[in-house]
């Protein structure tokens, strides 16, 4: 995208620039990739001790990745604007030769052989893999002490959780280290650490994304997408990641063409549902929530967009057919290594897995005959709206070692039907709780209409001012 005529490139703050305006500057001269690089590399070193986002970093490889792009961009063989741009990967995504941990003590010594098909697009489109995250242990743990890695930290406020388990990717983007990070979301863990983290979060189409080289937690529910600072990133991103698959059994044959085709249209005609009874009825969340929904669907209104109240099956009808796959299914995947070797997962972990042992076969076909109903439930209210807006998280995030309050917080939330179902679900911070800490809803679309989310994510960006809003970790550290 070029820019506009007499527009002036922001190179002063490398460290808040978006993939888009670092492609920009590139071709411009204004920058180079391991000027950025560089910069990046400084702040992690200076700030990353406080927050624990990554845990591993590839300095030596970044920066000779970055010399290369500089020297292709300069000889005018720009492979996309991706090209030149740090990356960093939830640390269950095969990087070849790098550990993949999953965050685990079970995983320390499982060096990948070959990179994730995500990460060869990266690859190939010319992206800096700056190293791998943090999460909750296996996907599925919590911020423990336990775990093979100390816990990522709120950039907001270190006292407080991430939200996961994309944690080190919701916090990498936000502090500043990193303008794009790939998590995975099976039951809301791309947008749980966005919305606490006060970024933008995609959990795309069901499929739209490979898996492959992707450790699984579950079959039919894991999405592998893209955690940035602007809807535009993640449209950028989910043109390089996005398409089939076929050593992916779940990849989708159909695709979008162009995931960033939609975002300048902003969002007048655009036609809202208000899904109000999740957060107002079925859970109803805390009061700074509701008001900073309530706040956005004003000003969705003010800028042209039709919202009107829609209904779909409880909140609690959607989480129990959830639950009982998501524990299934992460049983089969854990089930020899709970058996023969517990004492190695935090603690977290195995209360979380050992669940599915007590599951029957019925449970699983019974959970599946409500699925379909659910996915249809949703697709019915979809045909008289564009785009569902959903609560995300009911709460602002907890502090990080309140176990109490956390047990209590982080099961109110309403992204889970939407890994159930498959719909595309985009996390946009909506607000700041009386603490300072990110608020956030969710945009939710057709299958395969990801780039209709995404123009309401871009929509919503342009007539609000959340996007531009960072934590302030340079004053706290200094």
């Amino acid at each position: 995208m070029a820019p506009d005529a007499g527009e002036e490139l922001p190179v002063n703050d490398i460290h808040w620039m978006t993939a888009a305006e670092l492609s920009r500057a590139y071709r411009h001269g204004a920058l180079t990739p391991e000027t950025v690089v560089k910069a990046l590399l400084s702040r992690i070193a200076r700030y990353d001790g406080g927050i624990n986002a990554f845990v591993s970093l590839d300095a030596e490889g970044a920066l000779a990745q970055a010399r290369q792009a500089g020297h292709e961009i300069a000889a005018g063989n720009c492979r996309g604007p991706l090209h030149g741009v740090p990356v960093a990967l939830k640390d269950l995504i095969d990087m070849a030769g790098q550990v993949t941990s999953c965050h685990s003590r079970l995983m320390l010594d499982q060096v990948a052989e070959r990179d994730a098909t995500v990460v060869k697009r990266l690859r190939d489109a010319g992206a800096i893999t700056l190293g791998k995250l943090a999460l909750h242990e296996f996907a599925i743990g919590g911020p423990s002490d336990d775990a093979a890695y100390p816990p990522a930290r709120n950039p907001w406020d270190t006292e407080h959780q991430t939200g996961g388990s994309s944690s080190g990717s919701g916090a990498a983007v936000a502090a500043g280290f990193v303008p794009l990070a790939l998590g995975t979301d099976t039951g809301g863990s791309i947008r749980n650490p966005a919305g606490h983290c006060g970024v933008v979060g995609l959990k795309p189409t069901y499929g739209a994304v490979s898996r492959h080289g992707v450790f699984p937690l579950c079959f039919t529910l894991d999405h592998v997408g893209p955690i940035a600072r602007s809807s535009e990133d993640l449209a950028i991103a989910m043109n390089v990641i996005g398409g089939h698959d076929p050593e992916d059994p779940g990849s989708a044959q159909q695709t979008v063409d162009d995931y960033t085709a939609e975002l300048s249209r902003g969002l007048r005609g655009l036609r809202f549902g208000l899904v109000r009874h999740f957060h107002e009825q079925d859970m109803q969340a805390s009061p700074e929530v509701v008001g900073a929904i309530d706040d956005a669907v004003h000003v969705l209104r003010q800028h042209g967009a039709l919202v009107t109240d829609v209904n779909l099956p409880p909140l609690a009808r959607f989480t129990t057919a959830q639950r009982v796959i998501f524990h299934a299914e992460s049983w089969a995947v854990h089930a020899n290594w709970l058996r023969e070797r517990p004492a190695d997962y935090s603690y977290i972990a195995r209360r979380k897995l050992i669940v599915g042992a007590f599951l029957g076969a019925g449970d699983y076909v019974q959970a599946q005959r409500w699925r379909l109903q659910l996915i249809e439930a949703v697709d019915r209210v979809l045909r008289d709206v564009d785009i569902l807006v959903v609560a995300n998280s009911l709460e602002p995030a907890s502090a990080i070692d309140d176990e109490v309050e956390f047990a209590r917080t982080y099961a109110r939330q309403a992204r889970s039907p939407f890994n159930l179902t498959g719909h595309p679900a985009l996390a946009v911070m909506c607000g700041l709780s009386g603490k300072g800490l990110p608020l956030s809803l969710q945009f939710v679309g057709r299958c395969h209409e990801d780039d209709k989310v995404l123009r309401a994510g871009a929509g919503f960006e342009q007539v609000t001012a959340w996007r531009g809003q960072h934590p302030a970790i340079d004053r706290e550290a200094a």
